[in-house]
């Protein structure tokens, strides 16, 4: 009895092995179909659908059917094995990035999938917990913050060698310094160009002047003469005391005054006043010489 039993061990062992490489073997081969089918085919049996082969194909199966809501399920109820932490992660995002293209109608944009990545952090359970960054570790990107402050266009195996210590692929390095480069262009072009503006415009003298004149241009309503109404300010005194003023007749009394004498100080009212004066003086002159000659 116990012989079988042991027996019975290295068949089972070895029946689940058989299924995890047929899981990867055709998930490598893109037969997501045939895959779904194979997992379909399988006895219900405990020790297999908890095989993290089968269960790393289940999700990639719900992925490419749409239904997310069943990979979120999967990845969330199992501690997958680093290794197959970036694959995971992959699906996760994804299905993310397709779920909120649909509810917006548009493509997500570099903001967008960060909003994303920020509203639906990975799960612990494919994630080691380091921080990542546009999906390269923050251990990777300082390594290649370091070498690019010591030499931005490093040389293929250079390139290569920085490719192993990250962990990522040549290519990825080579996009990361091109994209960096191209960060620093555009900052340097966009720095020297305020630069330009703003000494343009510090030693521009038309600028400067038109600025520094704007108050002697403007004027306030107060200082302007409406049109059409003359500007008594700049009246003679002899339009406005006419030619019969009278005030020859008065006696003891030097010669009217001249325009230098008249005060305008006062503006427009001041002349007003002077001139509602003097025409009263010319009515009161006749009656005061009539009341000599009735006295004497």
């Amino acid at each position: 009895m116990l012989t079988a039993v042991t027996a019975a061990k290295p068949d089972r062992s070895a029946h689940g092995e058989q299924v995890a490489c047929v899981c990867e073997v055709l998930q490598q081969g893109g037969n997501i179909e045939r895959l779904g089918r194979f997992l379909w085919s399988l006895p219900a049996c405990e020790h297999l659908h908890k095989n993290e082969s089968v269960l790393k194909a289940k999700a990639v199966v719900a992925f490419h059917r749409g239904n997310f809501r069943e990979l979120y399920k999967i990845l969330e109820s199992h501690q997958f094995s680093p290794h197959n932490h970036p694959k995971l992660q992959q699906l996760w995002l994804k299905a993310h990035y397709i779920e909120a293209e649909k509810l917006r109608g548009r493509p997500l944009g570099a903001v967008g999938k960060y909003r994303v990545r920020r509203k639906f952090p990975l799960p612990r359970s494919i994630w080691d917990g380091e921080e990542t960054s546009y999906c390269f570790k923050e251990k990777s990107r300082s390594v290649l913050r370091e070498w690019y402050t010591h030499n931005p266009y490093p040389s293929p195996r250079e390139k290569r060698e920085l490719a192993e210590a990250t962990g990522l692929t040549t290519t990825q390095v080579s996009n990361w310094f091109k994209n960096r480069r191209q960060r620093d262009r555009a900052a340097e072009a966009k720095e020297r160009e305020n630069n330009e503006n703003s000494n343009g415009n510090s030693h521009n003298p038309l600028t400067s002047s038109m600025n520094g004149n704007k108050s002697l241009l403007g004027s306030s309503d107060d200082d302007k003469t409406p049109s059409g109404t003359p500007d008594h300010t700049s009246s003679s005194p002899a339009l406005l005391l006419g030619p019969n003023s009278g005030l020859q007749s008065l006696h003891g009394l030097g010669p009217p005054p001249g325009p230098s004498a008249i005060p305008v100080l006062g503006g427009v009212d001041s002349v007003h006043h002077h001139h509602h004066s003097l025409h009263h003086d010319t009515i009161l002159n006749p009656m005061s010489s009539n009341l000599v000659d009735l006295g004497s």
